[in-house]
């Protein structure tokens, strides 16, 4: 009989809690005028991040010492390679939302088994939004089930994406709607496991951090997130960034995958 903490459900309970307290933490600095500074490559973080970033380190290591860990604002190394099992966390995904005092940012935390996630808890604070997923096992808003849909077409399709998605010639040419932009990626993709719209993508500059937590609930919501090829994301390793994805349910994946694919084949960059 494997050891209780070996379950999805163990570790997405444990994610769930953390997720929400590390929320309520950050509630504390939002709308404060927190500190903000720039980082190596450009980006802000907040004192909020760094809060919660140590926060749930706090919460999440010491529960599961076996585990490896890779975090947006952590120092990172190669001893998580060698972990078979791997938190995977992004303190405050958005933090650009959240310094404008916007409500769409979120704290993303996942952990990722032999490179796919395994267990999953999105919150997102002002909104009083939980969503959690376990291989297996399904995802959820709160106590409600989720599921992609699975009707959606080309035309007429609500996609969220970068701001420069609606200027693209393709787009337009095949009748997708773009919707407002959503600051924090792994939202915007939860919408898609919600149902609230019907597909979402991704530019390059995406990170392990911002979609692994993402990707397990709109996996198990039914849909699949997939780089323009259509393969799955593959985490925890060396280089944690990744291509154009996209996350849709039913025909659209495949029908969005190839509409960007062939846009980028024809030398025009992705929008970002």
């Amino acid at each position: 009989m494997p050891d209780a903490d070996s379950l999805p459900s163990a570790d997405a309970a444990l994610l769930a809690e953390t997720a929400r307290a590390a929320g309520a933490l950050a509630l504390g600095f939002f709308q404060r005028d927190p500190q903000v500074f720039t980082k190596a490559d450009a980006s802000p973080v907040t004192e909020a991040d760094l809060a919660v970033d140590r926060f749930v380190a706090e919460a999440l290591r010491p529960a599961r010492p076996g585990y490896g860990w890779l975090s947006e604002e952590g120092k990172d190394d190669d001893e998580r390679l060698a972990r078979r099992r791997v938190f995977v966390v992004d303190p405050i995904d958005g933090t650009r939302a959240f310094i404008a005092g916007k409500p769409d940012w979120t704290i993303s935390l996942a952990v990722v088994e032999d490179g796919r996630p395994f267990a999953a808890a999105l919150y997102c604070p002002v909104t009083d939004e939980m969503f959690v997923a376990e291989r297996g096992g399904g995802a959820r808003l709160d106590d409600t089930p989720l599921a992609v849909r699975t009707d959606a077409s080309l035309v007429g399709c609500r996609l969220a994406a970068p701001s420069g998605f609606s200027r693209a010639a393709s787009v337009k040419a095949a009748g997708i709607e773009t919707v407002g932009f959503v600051h924090s990626l792994a939202y915007r993709l939860a919408l898609v496991a919600a149902g609230r719209i019907d597909a979402a993508a991704a530019s390059s500059r995406a990170c392990d951090w911002d979609i692994a937590a993402a990707d397990l609930i709109v996996h198990e919501a039914g849909g699949r997130l997939s780089n323009l090829d259509g393969e799955p994301v593959r985490y925890n390793r060396r280089d944690v960034s990744h291509p154009p994805l996209v996350a849709a349910g039913g025909r659209l994946h495949g029908e969005l995958t190839a509409l960007f694919a062939a846009f980028s084949r024809d030398d025009a960059p992705l929008p970002t």
